[in-house]
């Protein structure tokens, strides 16, 4: 059988499968399985011939559909009990080590942003893609000299900011410190 007439043939019957599967999946759920029907009927036919294409697209539909309902019902089958007692703890170091991550890679964004266009572009296919000076010089048309200069200018601005965010915070947060400890002195004073 070629391999075009697979297409058509599961273009025709793409409504049939739908149908067939909507009795058993979600809505969401169906035009995905559809796709991957498809996939496989493909490269089965590309491994041999398949003699009944629309019997083994439906019955593979079908089967796909099985497996993603049981998949589902795996995922949430924990029974109640099991969520007695939390498995972390919601306050924990690592959960503000990751909110910080997160957080410096915004401040990390936010300078990048700063630089000027070929500056950003050069040191993010650097630093962020990994690109090596000649592979960047070739993409963005520029010599190598130049493409060392603006990673170097990238790293020192980008520096410059992160360490002016972080002074800035430092600073931020002696303040507050100061006024909390100027309250709980008035307080004292008050008694």
């Amino acid at each position: 059988m070629a391999k075009d007439n697979i297409a058509s043939i599961f273009v025709s019957y793409t409504a049939t499968i739908k149908r067939y599967i909507s009795r058993i999946v979600n809505s969401d759920d169906i035009d995905d399985i559809v796709q991957e029907t498809f996939v496989r009927s493909y490269e089965a036919e590309l491994k041999q011939e398949i003699k009944y294409v629309r019997s083994f697209m439906l019955k593979t539909a079908k089967n796909l559909a099985l497996n993603h309902i049981n998949k589902w019902d795996n995922k949430y089958k924990d029974s109640l009990e099991d969520f007695t007692y939390p498995t972390v703890e919601l306050t924990s170091q690592h959960f503000e080590d990751e909110f910080e991550s997160k957080e410096r890679f915004l401040q990390f964004c936010r300078a990048t942003e700063k630089l000027s266009d070929s500056v950003r572009k050069t040191f993010i296919l650097k630093k962020v893609y990994g690109f090596s000076q000649k592979e960047i010089a070739q993409y963005l048309n520029l010599s190598e000299s130049t493409v060392e200069k603006h990673v170097a200018k990238g790293l020192l601005k980008c520096m410059q900011y992160m360490e002016q965010i972080d002074s800035n915070r430092s600073h931020t947060n002696n303040n507050v410190t100061d006024l909390s400890s100027k309250r709980q002195n008035k307080q004292t004073f008050k008694i």
